[in-house]
């Protein structure tokens, strides 16, 4: 089930019983695994797998012959299609693109406005963003979620990005709202602030 969903708000998809939200569409022809979720406001159509622990959320959009497994994440406004296989730990979001047969895997981050796609291959611990970093942004894997400087003057957690003041503010009620423990609470707190420490530090094309 989606942890921080009640059950009346979830349901599970007819073809591979994963988990969807109510507010989110699936068409009957995708497959999404049993321990698969679908979340949010995302779209699942045509012939796309979810499998493992993946999860697609926010407005998010996979379609085509597209494949999302192990505990890969596809979020925020990004889209997955063709025949395009993100998987492992890859997390693609914001308004990113991988389509064509293009593979994003490992630990591998997509996100900005970046495009992924033709027969390439993003893997390893590589990011890929639409706004250029001179060197590799921050990046720290909490217990649950990774936490990336993904952009000048903000964070993600996971898919949810933030600016540093907003999760400053915010930090301990989403943390309860996706489910953390008191401990894994107290735990990102300390990562995140961390992280604001050496991301005020960053300057741009240095």
């Amino acid at each position: 089930m989606i942890t921080f969903l009640k059950a009346e708000e979830q349901h599970q998809h007819s073809n591979g019983g994963g988990w969807v939200a109510n507010t989110a569409v699936v068409a009957a022809s995708a497959y999404i695994g049993p321990d698969a979720q679908v979340c949010g406001d995302a779209q699942v159509f045509d012939n796309a797998w979810l499998c493992g622990n993946a999860q697609v959320s926010g407005n998010a959009l996979v379609y085509g012959n597209a494949q999302v497994y192990g505990h890969a994440q596809v979020c925020g406004h990004a889209l997955v299609y063709g025949d395009a296989r993100v998987f492992g730990n890859a997390l693609v979001s914001g308004k990113a693109q991988v389509y064509g047969h293009a593979l994003v895997y490992g630990a591998a981050q997509v996100f900005g406005n970046a495009r992924v796609s033709g027969d390439a291959w993003v893997y390893g611990n590589a990011r890929v963003s639409g706004n250029a970093w001179a060197v590799s942004p921050l990046y720290i894997q909490g217990t649950r979620h990774a936490i990336t400087n993904s952009a000048y003057g903000f964070l993600n957690v996971g898919c949810i990005k933030l600016s540093f003041s907003e999760w400053k503010k915010q930090y301990k009620a989403i943390g309860k709202q996706q489910g953390y423990t008191p401990a894994q609470i107290k735990e990102y707190g300390t990562l995140i602030k961390f992280a604001m420490k050496i991301g005020k530090a960053a300057k741009r094309g240095k």
